[in-house]
Order: C-alpha cells, then structure tokens, then sequence
C-alpha cells in the first residue's frame, strides 16, 4: 500500500505528529480541522464563523489532493457544546447540498485551542 502525505499552506499547517491529510487506496483521510485562518493563524469568533473556517480548511485539503465536497464519504463533528449543533448543521449543509456524506457528531469536554468545533473527514474516488 502506497501513502501520499498531503500539506497546502492553504490550510493550517499540523501543530504536532500528524499530517493534515493522508492518501491510501483511494481514498483520504483528513485530520480533525479546526478553525484557525491559515494567512492569520486567528480563530474567528462564534460557532457559525467557526464551522465555516473549517469548512474552507476542509476544502482547500480537498483541493490540494485533486478531490472535492462531493467525493466526501464520511465526517465526524466534534462540539465543545451539543447547543452548537444546529448553526454548525446550517453551515455544513451548504457544502453537502445533496448526497451528503455519513456523519456522526458529538459534544467533547474540550477542544484544541478552546476552539467550538472540529471536523474530521474522509473523502473517496
């Protein structure tokens, strides 16, 4: 099995041991994203802002690897609060206008850098 790391400085760069996404078979595994403006390194305020600095995080590693929203299988939502579920769903809903991808989301005690949410996502072709 061959693996492509995948890295664009269009999206936060890994603070720690990990890639911001992994190639294998097809299909690729993006790390957990969370709101941080790679140009500013700033986390904007609010759970709708938030998701949507994900959302653009999540697609410019889409995008660097030749993939996009519609080859998106499964996502994982983690919510520093379950009362952020509903503007986080309104925002993800405009990237998977239909055929959306197999998701969980979940409430965690806490998040990296005290941010309200954190998507993972794997993608497939």
């Amino acid at each position: 099995m061959a693996k492509r790391i995948i890295n664009t400085k269009n999206a936060p760069a890994a603070i720690g041991p990990y890639s911001q996404a992994v190639e294998a078979n097809g299909m690729l595994f993006i790390s957990g994203q969370i709101p941080v403006d790679p140009a500013t390194g700033k986390i904007p305020s609010g759970i709708t802002a938030q998701t949507e600095q994900v959302m653009k995080n999540i697609e410019a590693i889409l995008k660097e690897a030749g993939y996009e929203f519609k080859d998106v299988i499964k996502s994982t939502c983690l919510l520093s609060d379950i009362a952020h579920f509903s503007p986080m769903n309104d925002v993800y809903a405009k990237y998977y206008p239909s055929d959306c991808p197999a998701r969980a989301a979940f409430a965690v005690r806490d998040l990296p850098k005290g941010v309200l949410v954190e998507i993972e996502t794997i993608a497939a072709k």
